[in-house]
């Protein structure tokens, strides 16, 4: 899928964040930026767990291996890029502690199949809508050159990730049924991030 068409398909994730990014956050973020970088490598690297996850769980599920292997080595290709900015400027992958976030939104996922398929896809993407919006934020109002250049670049890359979450969705299953869902597990989201939690994160 091309840019452009994935970042059209993309718009309903874009549209159903309910609240945008406040200047905490940013004040937060961009004070902190090793830990943020830190943090991102983290989320990089889930981000290609949770494709390779969905491989693993849907094996028979027909197109589906075809379009999350290349995301999932995308997504690692991007921690890998993280990782070496990190290393070049005296920073080692360690532990983090995670905000709530993203276990929020998981818990939420619906066990019973197909919906559980329905809301991994509807989850995947909401999130990287989240990491979209933040990542624009940082390639604004970042003063460093380097990681200003580094989340625009990436900016690309999210948009056509949730946008392949969307189109999943979209052939899968009816456009009233994901709208409605949508729009449940967006003010799930919302109100994973009405309380910040207070360390730099990509997601606090």
């Amino acid at each position: 899928m091309d840019n452009s068409k994935s970042q059209v398909v993309g718009q309903s994730y874009i549209r159903c964040l309910i609240d945008k990014t406040n200047e905490d956050w940013i004040n937060l973020a961009i004070a902190n930026p090793l830990e943020i970088l830190l943090d991102h490598a983290h989320c990089e690297r889930k981000a290609a767990g949770v494709a390779l996850q969905l491989m693993f769980r849907y094996v028979s599920e027909p197109g589906l291996s075809e379009v999350l292997s290349p995301l999932a080595r995308e997504e690692l290709e991007h921690f890998e890029r993280v990782l070496s900015i990190l290393n070049a400027r005296g920073k080692k992958l360690q532990k983090l502690e995670s905000p709530p976030y993203a276990g929020i939104l998981v818990k939420n996922i619906r066990k019973d199949e197909p919906l559980r398929m329905l809301d991994s896809f509807l989850v995947a993407g909401l999130i990287e809508a989240r990491s979209h919006e933040r990542m624009k934020l940082l390639s604004i109002h970042s003063p460093d050159v380097e990681l200003s250049n580094l989340y625009a670049d990436l900016l690309k890359s999210e948009a056509r990730h949730f946008g392949i979450y969307w189109k999943l969705a979209d052939e899968r299953f009816e456009r009233n049924t994901i709208n409605l869902r949508l729009e449940e597990l967006a003010k799930v989201e919302s109100d994973a991030l009405v309380k910040m939690h207070h360390e730099p994160r990509m997601h606090s």
